[in-house]
C-alpha cells in the first residue's frame, strides 16, 4: 500500500517551500524551476502544477522523491 495520500497541489507546494526550496525561475502560472540553497548538488527541479489540481498517491510519491519530502511534511 502507498503511504502517500492524494491532496491538492497547493498543499504540496507549501510543504516544498517549508522544506527550504526556493523558486529560481518562473514561467507562466504553474511552471517553476526550484532549487535548494543548502544543497546545490541536487540541481534544479521543476514544479508544474496549478494550485487546484488534485495530485494522486503515485504522482505524489514521484514528486516526494525529487524534492526529498516525507509524508509527515505534508
Amino acid at each position: 500500500m502507498n503511504r502517500w495520500p492524494a491532496c491538492k497541489a497547493k498543499r504540496v507546494y507549501a510543504a516544498i517551500c517549508r522544506n527550504g526550496w526556493i523558486v529560481k525561475q518562473a514561467k507562466g502560472g504553474s511552471h517553476k524551476q526550484m532549487i535548494h540553497p543548502e544543497y546545490p548538488d541536487w540541481g534544479e527541479v521543476t514544479w508544474s502544477f496549478h494550485d487546484s489540481v488534485e495530485i494522486g498517491p503515485k504522482m505524489l510519491a514521484r514528486i516526494a522523491k525529487s524534492f526529498k519530502l516525507l509524508p509527515e511534511d505534508l
